[in-house]
Order: structure tokens, then sequence, then C-alpha cells
């Protein structure tokens, strides 16, 4: 059978940079920061007192209090990217053209509902000695899969509905599932991405104990530092980010606004460990090695790759090991950045996250940057011929872009993105 083309036709986002997708692109365009001290929960006795948190969110001017009850935080966040998302794409309307059979959600969680998990856990220590007693919506708002639930209930979507969990590559395999669905004609749209909400003491503490996240308390803005010889940890984000996938013919019979078009995505396992990356960047040549197949492309079709980036001392260089083995001379050619310098790392949203960039540098022919790269902080490991576009974004012709994304237990799946051309 012949696949279907698939384009994206809507954005949405609330992030540690902005409160939709304008604000987000701009602060990651003109090398923003999204860091700063905790403020949900008392951190002063933590290793780590900063993230990237979402800031100025008021939850009571998106839902009612009886829907509040509902939702865990991750899940308000997810609904209200998508509810953008669907709005730009114009998807929610009655218009002919859209059939809400046809439209699905997929949308990933690499936790999920942390905060709902922890406030029962605690409640139920307090109080075991009362036997059990927990808050009936404590399964529904803590489950993964439930924000893409939602986003379905609340936009009636009647087509394949489900949540991803792959842990920091979650929502990359949300949209590659999603991309996979309509090329294979199963759906005319799908709405897909991530959200997370994991900044309170389980998720702080437990990163901390792994000693995976930064605890550069004196300086929260410059602790995300990929690719620096100083960097000491990632630091750990919030937020959402959604996207509009929808059938190339569908899209255009409705007069949809393309942004680009999904090439093509890949899967691999490292096999290695259960939290540390392959040090040779075995899994990760592989998975871009299966995206370029996928989409029908040589290495040198490739202008741009948003890296997984995390600024952890072992992670980043097997991730640059890769790509070496993949692009070879054509590496010194690319741009390469990491943007989790400036949102921190979104776990189960990142790919979400970095997707909507890669969208946005092919739309703007901007390449955003990695921030916190300074003078005297090269890592003998780490080639700096590369273009790791430091500390300022870069006008360049984008026509091509490769996302990839690692998650713990040795996932990993990356997106290929182009620009549209009929």
């Amino acid at each position: 059978m012949e696949l279907k083309r698939v384009v994206i036709t809507g954005l949405g986002a609330l992030t540690p940079l902005g409160n939709n997708v304008e604000e987000t692109w701009k602060a990651a365009v003109e090398g923003k920061s999204g860091a700063g001290p905790i403020t949900h929960f008392d951190a002063s006795l933590f290793k780590t007192k900063f993230a990237c948190e979402v800031k100025g969110f008021k939850p009571e001017e998106h839902f009612d209090r009886k829907k509040l009850r509902q939702l865990d935080l991750y899940a308000q966040y997810a609904l209200v990217a998508a509810k953008e998302a669907i709005d730009d794409a114009g998807l929610d309307t009655d218009e002919k053209g859209v059939d809400k059979n046809r439209v699905g959600v997929i949308f990933a969680a690499g936790i999920g509902g942390l905060h709902t998990f922890e406030e029962e856990a605690g409640y139920y220590a307090m109080n075991a000695d009362k036997g059990p007693k927990y808050n009936p919506f404590f399964i529904p708002k803590m489950i993964a899969d439930i924000a893409a639930g939602h986003i379905s209930i609340d936009h009636g979507f009647h087509g394949p509905n489900f949540g991803t969990v792959s842990a920091c590559a979650s929502s990359n395999n949300a949209l590659i599932d999603a991309f996979n669905i309509i090329r294979l004609g199963q759906a005319d749209a799908i709405v897909a991405g991530g959200a997370e909400a994991a900044v309170f003491p389980a998720g702080v503490g437990g990163f901390n104990s792994m000693k995976a996240l930064s605890t550069r308390n004196d300086d929260p803005e410059g602790a995300s530092r990929p690719f620096s010889g100083s960097r000491d940890g990632f630091v750990i984000g919030e937020g959402s980010v959604a996207l509009v996938l929808e059938e190339l013919e569908h899209a255009k019979a409705r007069g949809a606004h393309i942004y680009a078009e999904v090439a093509g995505g890949g899967m691999s396992a490292d096999a290695f460990h259960i939290t540390a990356t392959h040090p040779e960047g075995l899994g990760a040549r592989l998975v871009m090695e299966n995206a370029l197949r996928d989409a029908g492309m040589k290495p040198e079709d490739i202008d741009y790759i948003n890296l997984h980036g995390t600024s952890t001392p072992v992670g980043d260089v097997s991730e640059l090991k890769a790509v070496l083995q993949v692009f070879g001379d054509h590496a010194y050619k690319m741009n390469l950045s990491s943007t989790k310098s400036m949102t921190g790392h979104l776990l189960g949203a990142a790919g979400a996250i970095e997707a909507l960039f890669s969208v946005k540098a092919i739309e703007n022919n901007i390449v955003p940057p990695t921030i916190n790269h300074t003078e005297g902080d090269d890592d003998p490991e780490v080639d700096y011929n590369l273009n790791f576009t430091f500390n300022k974004a870069q006008k360049r012709e984008v026509n091509t872009v490769l996302s990839n994304t690692f998650g713990f237990g040795g996932h990993n799946a990356c997106l290929i993105l182009k620009r549209y051309k009929a």
C-alpha cells in the first residue's frame, strides 16, 4: 500500500520559557534560561534547590473546581497545551471535513501523576492506623495515560487514544506512533505530545539520590550547560507541548496551515544499562540510522540536530560519538544544539518540546542556541570543531531537522522533520 504523507498543522505549549508557543519560541531564540529556585515545595534541605518550572500558571483560569479535582498538574499542563494546538489547527470545529471519529490523541508522560501519588502515599502514612482511605480520584489522576483520555473527552475525539511511556523518549514515541498510524490511513489527524510535572519532593529527591541533577545552586540559570566541561547533571523541568499531526490531503482539503512535514522516525534500544547510555553511543547510532532509513534520507540531507544533550558528563559524550559515527564529515557542516540548556529536561515531554523547536527552526530558518557555554570549560572528549550553536541563535537555511531523545531503560527515539513542499 502507498503510505500517506503526514504534516504538522497545530502547535501548543506551556513551558518553563512561556505559557504559549509564541512566548516559548521567542525566549528560546533569545537564549533565555527557564531555571530558578523551586517554588512548588520547600527545597531548602534538598541537594538541588532549583528547577525549570512553568511560571504564572493559574489553573483556575482554565478549569472549574469540579474538573480540577480530577486533574494532576501534569494533566492540567497537557490539556492547556493541547487546546492551543487544537485551536491552532482548527480541529475542534464543526466545519465540514473534520470527522472526529478519525481524530485521535496520543499523549506521553515519563512519570505521570507523581504529585498525586506523593500526596496520597503521604496521607496514608500519616493515617495508617485508621485503615486505608484514598481519594476516589487517586488512580485516575495518577496514571500516565490519563492526559490522553482527558483531551479526547474534552474535544470529542474518538480516534486512536493512548499514552506512551518510555522515560525521556516518551513523547518522541508518541509523535512517531501518531505518524505511523496516520500514514497507514488509520486516522486523519492525531493530537500528540507529552506532559510532565515532577518538580516535587519525590522527583527531585529521587533524581538527587542518583546524582543525576545539577547541584549548581549558586547559579541556577547557568546550571544546564550541555557539552561544557563543568557540566554536573541535568536540570529538571516541567510543562507540556502538543502538536497536531495530520494526513496531507485532509489538511489541504480544509485549508489548514502546514508548518512542516514529518519525514520519518526511528527507534532502538541500548540494551546496556537501566540508566546509563551506551558509552560508545551504540543505541544512539542505530536510532539515527533507522530514522534516516525510514525517511529515505542520507546523512548529508540533515541541516540541524536538536541533540538530547542533557548536560550529564557521560551522556553528552556518548551522543556525540554516535553523531560522528553516523554523519562523518557532514557533522561539521550541520548546526547542533541542546535546547535543554534553556528549558531544562522535561522528561516525558522532552521530545515534544524539542519537536516544537525543530518545527519553528524550519519555519524561521533560525537554530536556537545551546546556552551557558563559557571559555575554559572545554571538555577533552568533546570536539569543539562541531557547531554547537553556543550561546546565540544562528540564522541559516533549515530544511531538515533530526531530533534525538534517549530514556532510562535504554529507550531511543528519533524524529525527522522537513520543510513541506507541495
